[in-house]
């Protein structure tokens, strides 16, 4: 997980608990075989493609729950 990428998710999730744990539901479903919603380079962990939808609007909190557009 790049540091880069957690302050600039920071920035749009500014609850460090409810980013911990948006994060953490996403990669369980990337693990668990959903497809990622961006482009990946095979660097990437499943956080760091987590973190990367954030920043790039794929998924966003909506009344409390995760909201993954797609």
């Amino acid at each position: 997980m790049k540091t880069d990428l957690i302050d600039r998710a920071a920035e749009i999730v500014t609850d460090p608990l409810v980013l911990v744990n948006l994060v953490s539901q996403r990669v369980r479903q990337l693990n668990s075989g959903r497809s990622p919603l961006i482009p990946t380079r095979p660097s990437m962990g499943a956080a760091d493609i987590a973190l990367t939808e954030i920043i790039e609007g794929k998924i966003k909190l909506a009344d409390k729950k995760a909201v993954i557009e797609e």
